[in-house]
């Protein structure tokens, strides 16, 4: 029997794979076509995704990191100040969603990941040890067994609809095509995402005489998204919202998108979990999907494999869809306001014209790109219930990017996540060294101490889990309340 059996082979599904392919868990992913399509939808990763490649050591695989966008756009208001964010990565970098799967395929089966293309997962059944799905295959169809199975599959999740999970939100009310796409004769200057009479008109110049034209109209009827395409309607569609007359020679791909919103009711039913497009799916304002699923394949890894591994204490695995879903649901509701704002209709003028002053102050500016970026999050952890402030400033936080010291030289904290293993980091050398005694197949204790204290000011320790979020931490040297209590909700019992 397979460990976990994930369907889908996008950035979310291999992402997922990665993580699970860290802690040694049998993963077999379900692609269903048969070789990368080359379109990405996507194209960028914000700073808290860079962040993630960074701490598994997939960062410098990226290739060129020249940063991009160092103001970013919300609503299309072009004043997220990037630059002022609290991240060593504070910054987007232009990758193509094609080179991020590139990326965690690659790693994938350095892992020893199953990746299968070209096989479609068709049916499921759920019994008391796991899942049983119907795959079709090139060679014909096929059974296979796994503990648990991963919807990964995007927003048409054939996982979701087989498991009966609910999906209630809004449909589209607007008709929206994309396509990456050569122009011939004179070409435009560049353009991002612009707010005209017609409608939102993107010029985005991609290299190589590619560009990626983009127009949505408002108020209209959406065409069947399984209706292809045509260059014909895309320069139409154009030629309607910006008054431009584009000639469009090769087109690369072409696609439909709309507005609808929905988020699922649950993220697990019995060994069945979402993940990505699967559980959520949105406007694509302000480049969140992508970087939204990234992260819920990050939350969800390290819990599949310690439920598997043996050592997850109860409740560890649902704990990614408390975590997770109001994350979501907080994209949701962002996207559904940036999209009320960029409506073309003239009584949205003055409402946008006090956002964009609100947009000037520091505070607020901030507060929009943390949002955006995922900077914001914070889980409760244990007795944190979000009620009152969490017992010291970094937990539920993730880790900030600390210089330490260490025995064998200086290295970034994050880095030491590379294999996916939970942190005790003692920054005063004075807890006992048997505090990981028992959890050392998951868990690695590091006495260090800050090249920069003002990088974790007042803090003497921290435990942080596999994720990189801080679970526990403390000012004190040699403090240990709360300690024990959080190693054994993230980490388990003991070994004897």
């Amino acid at each position: 029997m397979t460990g976990v059996v994930i369907a889908g082979g996008g950035p979310v599904g291999l992402m997922l794979a990665c993580e699970l392919g860290l802690a040694g868990v049998d993963t077999v992913v379900l692609e269903r076509l048969e070789r990368p399509s080359g379109e990405s939808r996507a194209l960028g990763l914000h700073s808290r995704t860079v962040e993630v490649l960074h701490q598994r050591g997939l960062l410098d695989r990226v290739g060129n990191q020249v940063p991009v966008w160092p103001k970013g756009h919300f609503a299309g208001l072009r004043k997220v100040d990037m630059t002022k964010l609290d991240a060593e990565h504070s910054y987007a970098l232009m990758v193509p969603q094609s080179r991020t799967e590139e990326i965690l395929h690659e790693r994938a089966l350095e892992l020893g990941v199953d990746i299968r293309r070209g096989h479609r997962l068709v049916s499921l059944e759920q019994g008391p040890d796991g899942v049983t799905v119907g795959v079709e295959g090139p060679d014909g169809a096929y059974r296979l067994d796994g503990r648990y199975l991963a919807g990964c599959d995007g927003g048409a999740s054939t996982v979701r609809k087989l498991a009966g999970v609910p999906f209630p939100g809004t449909a589209s009310t607007v008709n929206a095509l994309l396509g990456d796409v050569q122009l011939i004769g004179e070409q435009p200057a560049g353009r991002e995402l612009l707010r005209l009479e017609g409608g939102l008109f993107g010029l985005i110049p991609l290299g190589e005489g590619l560009y990626r034209v983009v127009a949505v109209e408002f108020d209209a009827e959406p065409v069947p998204r399984d209706v292809p395409v045509t260059t014909e309607e895309l320069a139409a569609a154009a030629k309607r919202v910006s008054g431009l007359d584009l000639t469009i020679g090769e087109a690369r791909w072409m696609s439909r998108f709309g507005n609808a919103t929905r988020l699922v009711e649950r993220y697990r039913t019995g060994s069945v979990l979402l993940a990505g497009d699967a559980a959520h799916v949105h406007f694509p304002a302000g480049g969140q999907g992508l970087n939204t699923g990234i992260q819920d394949a990050l939350n969800l890894g390290w819990k599949l494999a310690g439920t598997l591994n043996g050592w997850a204490p109860d409740g560890l695995l649902d704990s990614y869809e408390a975590e997770r879903r109001p994350v979501a649901k907080r994209v949701c509701m962002n996207t559904r306001a940036q999209l009320a704002m960029m409506h073309p209709a003239p009584e949205i003028d003055p409402l946008r014209e006090l956002f964009s002053e609100l947009m000037d102050l520091d505070q607020v500016n901030r507060y929009i790109g943390e949002m955006i970026t995922g900077l914001d999050i914070r889980y409760p952890m244990g007795g944190e219930d979000g009620a009152a402030e969490p017992s010291h400033a970094l937990v539920g936080r993730r880790m900030p990017p600390l210089p330490l010291l260490t025995p064998d030289g200086r290295v970034n904290a994050l880095e030491l996540l590379a294999a996916g293993r939970g942190l005790l980091i003692d920054l005063a050398d004075a807890l006992p060294a048997a505090w990981a005694d028992g959890r050392t197949d998951r868990l690695t204790r590091l006495t260090a101490t800050l090249a920069d204290p003002a990088k974790a000011p007042g803090t003497a320790a921290l435990l942080v889990r596999p994720d990189g979020y801080v679970a526990w931490a403390c000012a004190e040297p040699g403090g240990t309340e709360g300690l024990a209590e959080a190693l054994d909700r993230w980490f388990g019992a003991a070994s004897s």
